[in-house]
């Protein structure tokens, strides 16, 4: 186990590139397995997840491969034996490899998917858009079968669910007819999956929006395919640079993902200028909470794309500490995520928790160094965006391997800002 060891009070000036995303590069993973081909995908984060997912799909018999941020992966010979309970635990998405295993030996066995204590993470959404296909699933044993070919069926989610969207899109490319997905999620990492399957030569009609129809191909080809990059990451560095009252530009990104994080910005009082390849968050900018319309208290909620995303909150939540004035953080998705903010309270944030979905924050507040726990990937980046901020004495953000999990050498992207930061054995 290992720690960051961070002295804050520094404003983070700088330029770093936004690194390949993690929730598209880990169905991708699994969605190489749906040929016999080779499937290579560029700009592949080197995080803890990748690691892990790539691990399953060499024990689901791939051959894998690395050089750089390159991945080969060629699924020729699959195993028909159950996946690793130690591997399946560490990530969610481990649960996306039954798609292409009941495609490709009729079968799939494994573990229940681990990954962030957030809250409660469904899988019925998982398990009814695979039966409405005509596989079988025995939810005790976690155990998939199909007998014959999965056929294309008619599917409403009850919920605009990412990873069962991923999971049914991958599974309808070989199913004999059309399906089609209603209530789909069309988050940016979700349609790159889509975009590598249409490459593979995957019929997919009604990309970017939430109804999805699939016309099942009777197999697959590799692919060369490039991950998008991460807009959840750029979000986070976006925030960490505002919070410490500095400025950054942040290359390879997409414009048209950073609408609604935009008019985020602008409820904390900042500009950003967004550019078809970069953005800017220009140094020199006092965070101050706008009100709303007739002097209310505005409010910050997650949601399903094109809405705020879930995984942003707790970063801006870190922000709003540094803002002037009043906000309300609502956040509807997860009731676990807000669980993060006792340690913020405790290194001087003014936060008053209402119930688990929602926190009231006036700022500005002079944070202090404490010694923090990451319990969560994002609330892990949180705690080093207030570490950044807090003066007085150094901040310890322990279980650090958790933060590797979703963000690529983020020490030295921050070193590369100016941040004094240093990770050490814990």
């Amino acid at each position: 186990m290992s720690r960051f060891v961070i002295h804050g009070g520094r404003a983070l000036e700088g330029e770093i590139r936004a690194s390949g995303s993690k929730n598209a590069v880990l169905p991708m993973i699994a969605a190489a397995l749906l040929t016999e081909e080779e499937v290579v995908l560029e700009n592949v984060p080197s995080i803890r997840d990748v690691d892990v997912m790539l691990e399953i799909a060499g024990n689901a018999g791939a051959e894998v491969s690395r050089s750089g941020d390159r991945v080969t992966i060629r699924g020729a010979n699959l195993v028909d034996a159950p996946l690793p309970s130690e591997l399946c635990e560490r990530v969610r998405t481990s649960i996306l490899f039954v798609a292409p295993l009941l495609h490709r030996l009729g079968r799939a066995k494994l573990h229940p998917p681990g990954g962030d204590g957030i809250g409660r993470r469904r899988l019925d959404t998982h398990f009814y858009g695979l039966r409405q296909l005509g596989a079988t699933v025995d939810e005790r044993e976690f155990e998939f079968t199909a007998s014959e070919r999965l056929t294309g069926a008619m599917i409403f989610f009850d919920e605009a669910s990412v990873t069962a969207t991923e999971h049914i899109l991958m599974a309808a490319c070989l199913a004999e007819g059309t399906t089609t997905i209603l209530n789909a999620a069309s988050e940016p990492h979700v349609m790159d999956l889509a975009l590598m399957l249409v490459s593979m030569g995957a019929e997919i009609d009604g990309l970017y929006t939430n109804t999805l129809s699939i016309t099942g191909v009777e197999r697959l080809a590799g692919t060369t395919h490039r991950v998008v990059s991460d807009h959840i990451e750029v979000g986070s560095f976006l925030a960490l640079a505002a919070a410490t009252g500095g400025g950054i530009t942040i290359h390879d990104t997409v414009r048209g993902h950073y609408w609604m994080m935009n008019r985020v910005f602008e409820r904390f009082g900042l500009t950003l200028d967004i550019k078809s390849d970069r953005i800017v968050l220009p140094s020199g900018q006092t965070p101050r909470i706008q009100p709303d319309a007739g002097g209310a208290v505005p409010q910050v909620d997650d949601g399903p794309w094109p809405q705020f995303p879930t995984d942003m909150m707790s970063p801006f939540l870190v922000l709003a500490t540094q803002s002037e004035g009043m906000i309300l953080f609502f956040e509807k998705m997860f009731e676990g995520r807000m669980y993060f903010v006792d340690p913020l309270i405790q290194m001087g944030a003014n936060v008053i928790i209402c119930d688990p979905h929602r926190v009231i924050i006036s700022g500005r507040s002079a944070l202090r160094g404490q010694t923090v726990r990451s319990p969560d990937i994002r609330a892990g980046m949180a705690m080093i965006i207030a570490a950044l901020c807090a003066t007085q004495r150094p901040c310890i953000v322990q279980n650090a391997e958790i933060i590797d999990r979703g963000y690529e050498r983020v020490e030295e992207k921050l070193r590369a800002l100016g941040a004094d930061i240093e990770r050490e054995a814990d």
